[in-house]
């Protein structure tokens, strides 16, 4: 009877390291997934970019500082994506945003360019996608907060400290600009 119980305690304890094991791998793989859902909107958002610069070319010079921002910021973001460098990548994406933000107030300098059918639907467009983007951007960061509540509470920490390179990661956050922050926070609505 006692080698039963022990028998029955023993493979509780298994099963409940199979379990934790089993979700914390689930939550580091959706934490990925949202991270690659990063990745499709900002491609989207470049293409974006690229096809509202084809557009604009024909009414400003401004066009080609942008285009050559973009596009080395692009790249930079590129770079650190496959040398595995999160932090790198997350500045120059955010600074592809800020980009984004300030495109309306060149738009009003240009009466004719503002009018453009196709312009309009391609600043929809950068509006749609930096919307996207955020809304993925903070997909992936409630999966990390969900993740690394998880991987520190107790028991669940023994066993991501039994299998360290299997269950412990640390995840860089994609945050809001400074000035994005500030902008959000002095919001008022306009009548």
């Amino acid at each position: 009877m006692v080698t039963f119980i022990i028998l029955l305690v023993l493979l509780a304890i298994i099963g409940f390291v199979i379990l934790t094991y089993n979700r914390l791998i689930a939550q580091i793989e959706t934490v990925r997934n949202n991270q690659k859902q990063i990745d499709i909107q900002l491609d989207r958002r470049f293409k974006v970019f690229e096809s509202l610069i084809n557009v604009v070319k024909k009414y400003m010079d401004y066009e080609k500082t942008t285009l050559k921002d973009v596009v080395a910021l692009r790249n930079q973001a590129q770079q650190a994506h496959q040398s595995g460098d999160e932090k790198t990548r997350i500045e120059a994406e955010n600074k592809i945003s800020d980009i984004a933000s300030h495109l309306n107030i060149v738009f009003e300098q240009y009466p004719d360019l503002k009018a453009n059918q196709n312009c309009l639907q391609l600043q929809e467009e950068i509006v749609s996608t930096e919307n996207k983007l955020a809304y993925a951007k903070q997909s992936y960061n409630d999966s990390i907060e969900t993740y690394n509540a998880d991987k520190k509470s107790f028991p669940a920490n023994l066993i991501v400290s039994a299998f360290p390179s299997k269950l412990d990661f640390d995840f860089p956050y994609w945050q809001l600009s400074q000035d994005k922050v500030a902008q959000q926070e002095s919001y008022t609505v306009q009548l």
